[in-house]
């Protein structure tokens, strides 16, 4: 352990004297001796730029979304990067919120499978489809594909559905059972599985730290190629290991740069 925190400290050093691939190299090796207190500096350095919070608050403000619905609400820190003029829906077992949810904010205390079971979010918006959307519950693969399929029949061709944690930094944090204080579970199969079997999706992974931020254009709500094959699908991308992603993980998971101007013009690109 103190070879490992001994190169943990020396990769620290090397990135405040702005050697940033040095100082990876050693968090690499860190992280490989099991030092999980190297983890935050690993994903900063392989993931650089504003987190996926301010990243977040950009695309509101950009996209200026009448309604959002956001799939594991916890403390409620996305939730203040949404405009005051936006309705929202946050749905979560055990809400947390650091603050009152605003006046046009309806939290569902519930697991996302009983509220699309009981409520209709276009009901819930007055009619209105779901113009943004942001999936960020059960870090299993299962719960997440189950969310997207839920969501995705209630968007418009114009919507845009974001995923948390779709950018694993390695196989030890990507797993479905969370070993280390720094996890970001499976939901890299759910980017797999998009892309390889929803052509007419686009699909896309910023790099934002610490984990990524999926994204999803042209939605279609008619489409039941999910979930007509829920049961199978699960079965098969359950089965594929981590080692899929392999020396391809940027393009196999759509990686795109954390740059706003980048993420602007792929917004932009979306159906109209």
């Amino acid at each position: 352990m103190r070879t490992a925190q001994a190169l943990f400290r020396r990769a620290r050093w090397l990135n405040w004297i702005g050697r940033r691939q040095a100082a990876l190299a050693l968090c690499q090796q860190a992280v490989a001796r099991n030092y999980g207190r190297a983890y935050k500096l690993l994903s900063r350095l392989t993931l650089p730029g504003e987190d996926y919070f301010a990243v977040l608050g950009r695309i509101h403000r950009h996209l200026r979304p009448q309604t959002y619905l956001e799939i594991g609400v916890s403390r409620g820190r996305s939730l203040q990067r949404v405009l005051p003029e936006t309705a929202v829906i946050g749905v979560d077992p055990e809400p947390k919120l650091d603050k009152p949810a605003g006046l046009k904010q309806k939290i569902f205390r519930a697991t996302s499978d009983d509220f699309f079971a009981q409520h209709d979010p276009r009901a819930e918006f007055g009619g209105r489809a779901v113009e943004l959307a942001f999936i960020d519950g059960m870090h299993r693969f299962e719960f997440a594909l189950r969310d997207f399929i839920n969501v995705e029949r209630y968007c418009a061709r114009s919507s845009v559905i974001l995923m948390h944690d779709c950018y694993p930094l390695d196989a030890r944090t990507a797993q479905r059972e969370q070993e280390t204080g720094f996890w970001s579970g499976d939901i890299w199969r759910l980017l797999l599985l998009l892309r390889e079997r929803r052509p007419d999706l686009v699909v896309r992974t910023i790099g934002t730290p610490p984990t990524g931020l999926g994204v999803v254009l042209n939605p279609d709500p008619d489409s039941r190629v999910l979930g007509a094959n829920v049961d199978e699908l699960i079965r098969e991308y359950l089965a594929k290991d981590f080692s899929v992603l392999a020396g391809r993980q940027a393009q196999a998971l759509g990686f795109v740069p954390n740059e706003w101007p980048a993420i602007r013009a792929l917004l932009d690109a979306r159906p109209r």
